[in-house]
Order: C-alpha cells, then sequence, then structure tokens
C-alpha cells in the first residue's frame, strides 16, 4: 500500500538536499544539474515510454522523452529521481506513458513526482486561492498546473487523489485544455513538445567527462567529436550557435 505521507516526506528531503524549499514551484531541470555523476538525456523513446533510469554502481543516468509535453517532460524527471534516489531495485528501469499506472512500484514513483512538483501544503493553499468556493471547473485545473509546471492529465490525477475532483470527469477535462489555456492568458510552453531540432540532447556528467579527456589530450580530436556525437551534441562538436555572433548575454 503506498504511503503518501512518506512519500511527501521524501519528495520534500530530495528538494532541499538540492537546494530548494518545501513548498515553492520548481525549475526541476536546473535543480537536477547539480546532481553529481548524472547524465541527463532527451529523446524521442516512442510513444509508450515517458522516461528511463538506469543506476549501478558506475552510472547514473536518466533520459526523458522530449517528444512530450513540456509538463510531461517535468514530471516524468521527476518520477525518474523517484527510482534514483529511492528505489532499491538497480539497472534500467524503463517507465510507461500511462499515468496511474497498475504497478506499485510505479504508482509511488507517481506520488512522489506530484508531491516533487506541488507539495501537498503549497497545493492545498493554492486550492483554497484559485478555488475559494470549492467547486474545481477546468478553469482552476489549468491555473494549479500552469502555477506548479505540471502536466495536465497529472494535475488531474492528483485533485482526483486529493478528493478534489471525480475521475468520472475524466473526459470532461482532457478536451480544449490548450485553447482554454491560451483564453485564458497563459503560455502554451507546458503543453508542447520540445521543438524538433533539439529534441535529442545530452547534459551532465557525459559531456564533463569528454570534456576532461580533452583537456588531457587522452584522446584525438575525431574521437572527441565522435562522441560528442553519440550524445547528440554536433552543436559543440562543430561549435553551432556560438555566442560570439554578437548575442547579448545580459
Amino acid at each position: 500500500m503506498i504511503d503518501k505521507l512518506d512519500l511527501n516526506t521524501k519528495a520534500q528531503e530530495l528538494r532541499e538536499l538540492l537546494g530548494e524549499d518545501a513548498n515553492s514551484p520548481v525549475d526541476i531541470f536546473s535543480l537536477v544539474s547539480q546532481i553529481e555523476g548524472l547524465t541527463l538525456v532527451f529523446h524521442d523513446l516512442g510513444k509508450n515510454i515517458s522516461g528511463m533510469c538506469v543506476k549501478d554502481n558506475e552510472i547514473k543516468l536518466i533520459a526523458i522523452n522530449s517528444t512530450m509535453s513540456y509538463g510531461r517532460q517535468r514530471f516524468s524527471l521527476a518520477h525518474e529521481l523517484y527510482h534514483l534516489y529511492y528505489d532499491d531495485t538497480s539497472g534500467f528501469n524503463v517507465c510507461s506513458k500511462i499515468l496511474n499506472s497498475k504497478s506499485e512500484n510505479e504508482k509511488c514513483a507517481d506520488q512522489f513526482a506530484s508531491y516533487f512538483l506541488a507539495p501537498y501544503k503549497s497545493l492545498k493553499a493554492a486550492i483554497k486561492k484559485a478555488a475559494p468556493e470549492g467547486s474545481m471547473s477546468m478553469q482552476e485545473v489549468i491555473a494549479l498546473e500552469q502555477y506548479f509546471g505540471m502536466s495536465h492529465l497529472a494535475m488531474f490525477w492528483r485533485l482526483v487523489s486529493e478528493g478534489y475532483l471525480s475521475q468520472d470527469y475524466l473526459d470532461d477535462y482532457s478536451h480544449g485544455v490548450i485553447s482554454a489555456a491560451r483564453t485564458l492568458g497563459y503560455d502554451e510552453k507546458l503543453y508542447n513538445p520540445t521543438p524538433v531540432d533539439q529534441q535529442s540532447r545530452t547534459y551532465g556528467y557525459y559531456l564533463k567527462q569528454v570534456e576532461e579527456v580533452r583537456k588531457k589530450d587522452l584522446v584525438s580530436s575525431g574521437k572527441v567529436d565522435e562522441l560528442l556525437l553519440d550524445a547528440f551534441r554536433d552543436d559543440i562538436a562543430f561549435g553551432l550557435d556560438d555566442d560570439q555572433g554578437g548575442e547579448a548575454l545580459d
């Protein structure tokens, strides 16, 4: 049985470990850049996989499906952090696109991710402000997901789990979301995938290691380029998007 209190506590502990307070909305991609030894990969993982975590004594790697919405990518990353820090199993852990999974371990990871992005007390306060009368319309759901940076379905299921909505409303709340968000004046970024030309990128430890071997002249420049291309970083290998072209940096 899922221990929600324990998962909320773990989510708060990890937020604080990564330098964030226990309640504010987080820039999760910036937070994970601080994790020592972690390689983060964005790539098209297909229609059914949201992300994966690989860990053992030597490797820490998280992959996120960049063809899914930005909000879902944020949720998937929080989900994979559960596997990285609190899942006792090692090796490969491939995670399905489906929310509300039947797997106990995946349910724990989903609940943890929800608490990591929208801590219990913070969500409760936001709900009181957004829907003081207690009614939860599409407008209120969108306001909450925009504030916490969660995908629409992830926020819907969180509100169901907290007793604010019934899952019977899933169909009603799943149509016209982007149009409604646009009408309410919100940015659509949360609902869109990464631009096609940026969907395959690697960040973190792998690149630091490549730079290290380059500095120490341990491999040829051609091999360095090959390592960078393997990581989908042709922009580094070929010096693309160089900031010497007059881009304003402040």
